[in-house]
């Protein structure tokens, strides 16, 4: 699940640091709605435990999901936003420049981000963790837009730099996963 949607994404910044995504950012007023509109026809399994980013706008929309069905939270820094390194605080359009330079190169770290190999890597490491010790439980990650759609294309064995040819994922949508997705080695 992507979190809903955030005051990041109301004042269109980038905050991917956890200097400042752990503590601000958190949900817009949207966001608070589409997530009263989500859980109030929820269709999906009512998961066995949620598992989220620890930034403010992924704590918070775990949190509301946690209450609604009474489950306990369990934190995974893992699941953080993808590190934008300088532009940092910049206008959201700057990720139209980053998101070339994947399509070129996705070990890259232009800028300082955090490169698509890197996220995979980590993305696919909480998969592949959960599977062993959680096999057969329904799982909610509550993460981010661009580590999501990275995951998706992994696991979906297609170059990640092609991760944005994917349809962008909107705040507050879930993508199930198949109970045993194939955790690739090569990216």
């Amino acid at each position: 699940m992507r979190h809903g949607h955030s005051l990041a994404n109301q004042q269109g910044v980038i905050i991917s640091s956890p200097e400042r995504g752990l503590a601000d950012y958190g949900l817009s007023r949207q966001g608070q709605q589409q997530l009263d509109r989500l859980l109030s026809i929820w269709h999906w399994a009512v998961p066995d435990r949620i598992l989220h980013s620890d930034f403010r706008r992924t704590s918070e929309t775990a949190e509301r999901i946690a209450g609604h069905f009474g489950l306990a939270l369990d934190a995974e820094p893992r699941l953080r936003e993808r590190h934008f390194g300088s532009l940092e605080g910049e206008q959201d359009d700057r990720y139209a420049e980053v998101w070339a330079s994947d399509s070129r190169d996705p070990g890259h770290h232009q800028a300082g981000v955090e490169s698509v190999v890197e996220v995979a890597a980590r993305m696919r490491a909480v998969i592949a963790e959960l599977e062993r010790r959680h096999n057969g439980e329904s799982i909610l990650l509550v993460s981010h837009g661009d580590p999501l759609q990275i995951l998706l294309t992994a696991l979906e064995g297609r170059e990640l730099s092609r991760h944005r040819e994917r349809e962008p994922l909107s705040p507050a949508s879930i993508i199930p996963l198949p109970s045993a997705p194939a955790v690739p080695g090569g990216g």
